[in-house]
């Protein structure tokens, strides 16, 4: 049986990795550790053993334990504070459930002795400003970090390799862009975006769309893809070595509002919330995923649009009060 050990199981990659591995695998066991229990149902997953454990990874000799008893030989660290916005606010928090945490994770499966494939799942702000001359940003691209999450994804980076030196672990590191899909928490801005027009939608009135700074330029991948990206790189990644998991294309926010909003046949208005910029931000991050599509059988297929359309289902259904919503080809 194989089994997969998933840090951060009750959030949004980690229910999605879950559907992954329950549509596309055989004889898997799951354990999945996260600080708040998940909010789906497990016995959704009728092909996969899971079993949820409730604690905070800070908690060292019951994750020992944990991690002994089960002997899993995929690890798929998820679990991470990872908003770019609040690290700002609160960037003790951010280090100590970014670095800390992973920190607390590799010296619990390097002090059991257990024979494993570790994903440290990174991010895409270690990069900071690029020069529009280096972009799409390759992994050879040098880092700068602006904003305590980006410093602590790269510290969490710096960690991975040292333990796959020094010590012969199987880490495998990920700079992975900005998700989006159905079940994203409204603290994102695609999410947010969706959320607020539905409700417009919903209302048939003309309120303002709330945003942040929409001149930013993104790279946005389903999160369907991203966790088919994870389990390749379990499979096929070479220990060591970096990879992004991104779509290869950027948007402005701007311009996702008007897919949005020309997907629902609304007009939309923008006012700006200064309070929602933050203190410093990356004008643009656009990704180059030829390394992760050569060394593995991974390649990304699922459209901005049909990522959109997804997205405001998701908020059209959740409350499960309107008919079928009316699309425009």
């Amino acid at each position: 049986m194989t089994k997969f050990l998933i840090t951060g199981s009750s959030g949004f990659v980690g229910k999605n990795f879950l559907e992954y591995l329950n549509e596309n695998t055989i004889n898997t066991s799951v354990l999945g550790i996260d600080i708040v229990e998940p909010a789906f149902s497990q016995d959704l997953y009728r092909n996969l053993k899971i079993k949820f454990v409730k604690t905070d990874l800070r908690e060292r000799d019951r994750v020992s334990k944990l991690i002994y008893d089960f002997q899993p030989k995929y690890v798929l660290h998820l679990a991470s504070y990872s908003s770019v916005a609040g690290s700002w606010r609160n960037p003790n928090n951010c280090f100590q459930n970014n670095v800390n945490i992973f920190l607390n994770l590799l010296e619990d499966i390097r002090m059991t002795c257990i024979d494993c494939r570790i994903i440290s799942v990174g991010s895409s702000d270690i990069y900071g400003i690029v020069k529009f001359s280096d972009l799409p940003i390759r992994e050879e691209q040098g880092v700068n970090p602006m904003s305590p999450f980006g410093i602590a994804r790269y510290s969490q980076e710096l960690l991975s390799q040292l333990y796959s030196d020094i010590y012969g672990m199987d880490i495998v590191i990920t700079r992975s862009f900005n998700h989006i899909g159905p079940g994203q928490s409204e603290n994102f801005a695609i999410s947010s975006f969706a959320k607020q027009i539905t409700e417009t939608r919903k209302n048939n009135n003309n309120e303002f769309i709330v945003t942040g700074d929409v001149s930013v330029v993104r790279d946005f991948i389903d999160v369907r893809d991203v966790v088919r990206a994870y389990h390749q790189l379990f499979l096929k990644g070479k220990r060591g070595e970096i990879y992004n998991v991104c779509s290869g294309c950027g948007i402005s926010l701007h311009n996702i509002i008007q897919m949005l909003c020309e997907i629902m046949d609304i007009r939309y208005s923008i006012r700006e919330d200064k309070k929602l910029r933050r203190p410093a931000d990356i004008p643009v991050i656009v990704g180059c995923n030829e390394k992760l599509k050569k060394q593995t059988s991974w390649t990304n297929e699922i459209l901005l649009e049909e990522s959109l359309r997804d997205l405001l289902k998701y908020y059209l259904y959740r409350d499960d009060k309107i008919s079928m919503p009316v699309y425009k080809n």
